[in-house]
């Protein structure tokens, strides 16, 4: 095979899949295929609902068409599945997007296809749960019919100066060959280059020790600010004073929501319990920044009841519900565990958030969003997000709809210090 006999599908058009969809659409004959009937519709009408493709982009890509059919896949010879890998209730892997996916391709497997996989998983999946059934369901022999690869996803959704071509592609291949033509597959869509792993099982456990590591450093300040919040100090005024050292990294506390972050590690920590080792800092890290929600919502009771308020009677509004900033994108958002801890302890809650598809939340969450701020007279305020349109409000334009003596407890540095009641 070469880079002229390239024929692409992508399995699964989300944050991951769509971009690179139409990356490759611009090169190479491209199919996009998505179990969902409606996401399908509105990306062949031109549109994209995670706001991850503009509609220029989308027009761009003369070579790219969308299915929901995987029998139109069958002539494809280079498949890449980026479906989602979730967590359950349980903390654990959810691998039946992935399964799924790698039944509908095994059934297409022709002699000389390859098959790359983008979604995150521990070291092993690639080769121990996808290959497998690639097998069974193709009738063909792994590294002599058909070949593997592993290319780890890194898009970070809402950000428009860090895009897919614009972060260096991490490549693998199941022989040497398979490597080096994976890696000039993506080389030649890349713009920041690439880099060559030694293995697939190299290139997934680099992918989520990505996240692991972020996670754990996040945790610290989040530990940190817990610590300082009993001594009676603001945590910003302690990293700004660290921060003046030249290698002092800049993290600050907050919720750590997404479908990254937050579930990554527990991909590695069943991996290693899977093989008989407890990994002691990465699930700390992980229970200090899962508790978070709980902990905001607590301090946001102190400091009502310090107010003389009630509040199992307070009107309170949570202003963004996104996992972050920028971003319609609400899976695995933390935001929601505050307002489940704040409606048990009895509260009125209305939520304001203008990148948030009301239909999506109220399918996710059960809860209804506002474009616009819905009320007035609120008791407090929460800041969970730093969405752009809040950043352009004024501390003064939230107190408008709000009591003399509401408290404005901003999570994520929006307003200046003096003008808020409390920071995370």
């Amino acid at each position: 095979m070469n880079l002229e006999n390239l024929k692409i599908a992508v399995i699964g058009l989300g944050y991951v899949g769509l971009p690179l969809a139409v990356e490759f659409g611009k090169k190479y004959p491209t199919i996009g295929f998505d179990v969902k009937e409606d996401r399908i519709s509105e990306l062949k009408n031109g549109k994209d609902n995670t706001l991850e493709v503009s509609d220029e982009e989308l027009a761009f890509a003369k070579s790219l068409k969308f299915t929901t059919s995987s029998s139109e896949l069958a002539d494809s010879n280079f498949y890449v599945v980026t479906v989602p890998t979730p967590i359950d209730a349980n903390k654990r892997p959810e691998l039946t997007p992935l399964e799924k996916a790698s039944k509908a391709v095994g059934s297409l497997l022709k002699k000389g296809d390859i098959v790359v996989y983008e979604s995150t998983v521990y070291p092993g999946v690639t080769e121990e749960v996808c290959l497998p059934i690639l097998e069974e369901k193709s009738g063909l022999k792994f590294n002599e019919d058909f070949y593997l690869g592993y290319s780890p996803e890194r898009i970070n959704p809402g950000d428009k100066k860090h895009q897919l071509v614009d972060i260096l592609k991490v490549t693998s291949g199941s022989t040497p060959e398979m490597a080096r033509f994976i890696d000039a597959v993506y080389g030649s869509i890349i713009k920041a280059g690439t880099y060559k792993a030694e293995s697939i099982k190299v290139a997934e456990a680099a992918k989520v020790i990505e996240n692991t590591q972020r996670d754990l450093n996040i945790a610290l300040i989040n530990e940190l600010s817990l610590i300082f919040d009993k001594v009676g100090i603001d945590t910003e005024h302690v990293l700004k004073a660290a921060g003046t050292k030249w290698n002092f990294l800049n993290f600050r506390p907050g919720l750590v929501g997404g479908h990254c972050i937050g579930v990554d590690p527990y991909y590695l920590t069943h991996k290693a319990q899977e093989l008989g080792y407890t990994p002691e800092v990465i699930l700390a890290g992980r229970r200090i920044n899962d508790n978070m929600g709980t902990h905001v919502a607590a301090n946001l009771v102190k400091l009502l009841s310090k107010r003389g308020l009630n509040p199992g009677k307070a009107k309170i509004l949570v202003m963004g519900l996104t996992f972050k900033e920028n971003c319609p994108d609400l899976r695995n958002t933390k935001v929601m565990d505050i307002v489940s801890e704040l409606v048990d302890y009895g509260a009125t809650l209305d939520v304001y958030d203008p990148w948030v598809d009301q239909e999506e939340a109220i399918a996710a969450y059960g809860l209804e969003v506002s474009s616009e701020i819905p009320s007035e007279n609120y008791d407090a305020v929460l800041v969970c997000v730093a969405h752009s349109a809040f950043k352009e409000m004024s501390v003064s334009d939230i107190r408008q709809k709000c009591k003399p003596d509401a408290v404005i407890y901003d999570l994520k540095y929006v307003y200046p210090e003096a003008e808020v009641d409390a920071r995370l």
